[in-house]
């Protein structure tokens, strides 16, 4: 990991649902790109600022004056964590996979795809465990993936 660029956490806002949706459009772009394009960039928009940051917990990295990375959670899942190629690298990804976790401390569960060997090194390093892999029949994609589990704090 990188060190010297300083961040912070915090809720997000409806205001930063543009942003939230450009990280997630570049960062699936820049580390999946043998992913297939299942929506339009206006259907991303539309779910991030409808949908998403209504119904999940969503939180920033904020970095060099703007948002840098997300990660939305629900109802025990990690729905999603991204970090705008830019400022991978820098601990982002660990501070908001942290604050998942600190707040999901019965355990928390993910999807990654089987291919994302860089996400899966992540989140193994981090205690997740691999419980089940599928053949990409679930998932919109089409994609193999594998669903993790972090068994949580003792209490």
């Amino acid at each position: 990991m990188a060190t010297g660029r300083e961040f912070t956490l915090r809720r997000a806002r409806p205001e930063d649902a543009a942003v939230i949706a450009d990280i997630h459009l570049r960062s699936r772009r820049h580390g999946l790109p043998y992913l297939p394009e299942v929506h339009t960039d206006a259907e991303t928009r539309y779910w991030v600022s409808e949908v998403m940051l209504p119904q999940q917990e969503v939180w920033v990295a904020e970095a060099a004056g703007g948002v840098a990375g997300f990660a939305a959670l629900h109802e025990g899942w990690l729905e999603h964590l991204y970090i705008a190629p830019e400022h991978q690298g820098y601990g982002l990804g660990s501070a908001l996979l942290d604050l998942a976790m600190a707040r999901n401390p019965a355990g928390l569960q993910l999807y990654a795809f089987q291919r994302n060997d860089r996400a899966r090194r992540f989140y193994e390093r981090r205690g997740f465990v691999a419980e089940w892999f599928g053949d990409g029949a679930e998932n919109e994609e089409g994609e193999p993936d594998v669903r993790y589990r972090w068994p949580g704090t003792p209490e």
